[in-house]
């Protein structure tokens, strides 16, 4: 059946709904609920068991789109039944938030989404917003919001900084957006939930979400994950990819490391600094383990004068979006510079692109640099995405740090390094590295900076504090929590219902779930 005979049939009133009941298994499309559907019945029944007298009846509205995000809300929200709140579920069925999809298949997907969370029946309430339907205008200050998320989500999934207002993209998530943003707020104004919970927050029709409860005044709790297992971020009434530690920082700025918590930090930074994996996390932050500053000197062709090292992010990564202090870009920072070192050839600029690189398919900071130096500038040097060095080989060298908003500027402050901060990074103010508001503090700060780089290393206060504060983002802004979103079928199998609505489960994930549900959190 072609895409237009479908988008046909599916504007046809009832004929998906036939369809589906003749054939009701899932649609042949990526959307993917099957481990949901065999899994729920036994878990909606584990919540049976295992509810106490209910001691909570604040409503919350979960929301998600996707089928990952569908499931995960499924099964969130059977804990937070299950702890005593009264739970409603949104959803969006979508497999893809930059794929077109006809009318036909959206509305198979639907029913299916439907039919998948059945059991939830009697325990929480699930409503498709696809089936609300909503239309009308939308105020000028939302239709702003509208073509602002637009615009994000075309850079998110692209990876370009650049959008085409005419491109097949951007209109389609205008479309959706546009629809998303209605429907949200004729559910939220019906429903009048006392908190919503959102994943992410930032991108896709999530943020269009947040954005709409935002605007209603209805508290919000958005959610995301870190590489490590049983750990979840929290925001409340933000949007947790800003990664606001504000209220962590002024609580703990005044404490002074344990020597546990300092060893434990130190064991950290030696896993992120070689080839090793920490914890419960299966991540290497480095593709080739430490050789030394002697061996890296001689393998990027680095001479005796001194060196700037530009560690990158991965262009519009969903951890820079927004993320604009005075450069309109971060290609634009980069670029401007790069076009400084090269006029300052007392100098190495060393720009380590950011090894995320090689995954993603928009464009490359190595042409950005390349695009600026066009073959000529010999104190400029690029290390590749894909090139087996070691970052912190480089830091080892450097004796200044330029960044936008990747952690490696943290830890290079954490080993006497500068650090010039260009981008609204969560660590931005806190201390221990210098944070131009212009562009033009930004050159007097590198003005100042190159004229005492051989001399020039952080005070042992301000290391220590870059410590301090290391220990408080990697270990402290995390909550527990027994699900992550990657290999979360296996979560379940180590953590069930059953075993999270136990005693020991509430212990260990209680206070998460409370604030999940918008509990203030509370340093």
């Amino acid at each position: 059946m072609n895409s237009a005979l479908k988008d046909l049939l599916g504007s046809v009133p009832g004929v998906a709904g036939i369809y589906s009941a003749v054939r009701p298994g899932r649609p042949r499309t990526r959307y993917n609920l099957e481990q949901l559907a065999e899994r729920l019945p036994a878990a909606v029944q584990d919540t049976r068991d295992c509810m106490r007298q209910v001691k909570s009846r604040t409503r919350l509205l979960l929301f998600a789109t996707l089928h990952y995000w569908i499931e995960q809300a499924a099964i969130v929200g059977l804990a937070l039944r299950g702890l005593g709140y009264d739970v409603e579920i949104a959803f969006l069925p979508y497999s893809s938030w930059e794929k077109e999809i006809n009318a036909f298949d959206l509305r198979r997907q639907d029913l299916y989404t439907r039919r998948v969370l059945a059991p939830l029946h009697g325990l929480i309430r699930v409503v498709s917003l696809l089936e609300r339907g909503s239309s009308g205008e939308l105020p000028k200050s939302l239709e702003d919001v509208v073509v602002s998320q637009s615009q994000y989500d075309s850079m998110y999934s692209l990876q370009n900084e650049q959008v085409d207002p005419a491109s097949a993209l951007y209109q389609l998530r205008l479309e959706r957006n546009r629809a998303a943003m209605l429907e949200a707020l004729g559910l939220l104004q019906a429903e009048k939930p006392d908190a919503v919970l959102i994943p992410n927050g930032l991108v896709t029709e999530l943020g269009i979400f947040y954005q709409a409860a935002s605007y209603l005044n209805v508290p919000t709790i958005t959610y995301e994950f870190n590489d490590q297992r049983e750990q979840v971020w929290l925001a409340q009434n933000e949007i947790v990819m800003h990664q606001n530690t504000d209220a962590l920082w002024k609580a703990r700025h005044g404490e002074l490391l344990t020597g546990t918590q300092r060893d434990k930090i130190a064991a950290l930074e030696q896993a992120r600094s070689s080839a090793t994996t920490y914890g419960k996390g299966t991540r290497q932050w480095q593709d080739a383990g430490a050789e030394g500053g002697v061996r890296i000197r001689r393998a990027l062709d680095l001479d005796a004068r001194p060196v700037v090292l530009l560690p990158t992010n991965v262009l519009v990564d969903i951890l820079t979006l927004g993320r604009h202090v005075f450069a309109s870009s971060m290609a634009e920072w980069l670029e401007a510079t790069v076009r400084y070192f090269i006029s300052r050839p007392q100098v190495q600029l060393v720009v380590r692109v950011h090894p995320g690189e090689r995954l993603v398919k928009g464009t490359s900071m190595m042409d950005v640099v390349q695009g600026v130096v066009k073959g000529g500038a010999e104190n400029i040097h690029v290390v590749g995405a894909s090139d087996k060095i070691n970052t912190y080989d480089i830091v080892d060298l450097a004796g200044l740090g330029l960044v936008y908003t990747t952690t490696v500027g943290m830890e290079m402050a954490m080993r006497g390094v500068p650090v010039i901060v260009a981008g609204e990074t969560h660590y931005r103010g806190r201390g221990f590295t210098k944070d131009p508001s212009t562009w033009e503090e930004y050159v007097g700060m590198l003005d100042e900076s190159l004229t005492e780089i051989t001399s020039c290393r952080l005070t042992r206060k301000q290391v220590d504090t870059a410590w301090n504060y290391a220990y408080r983002f990697f270990f402290e802004y995390p909550f527990d929590f027994p699900w992550r979103l990657m290999h979360f079928w296996k979560d379940m199998d180590t953590w069930p219902i059953r075993r999270v609505l136990s005693d020991e489960g509430r212990k260990a994930f209680g206070s998460t779930f409370r604030h999940l549900a918008g509990e203030p959190i509370s340093w």
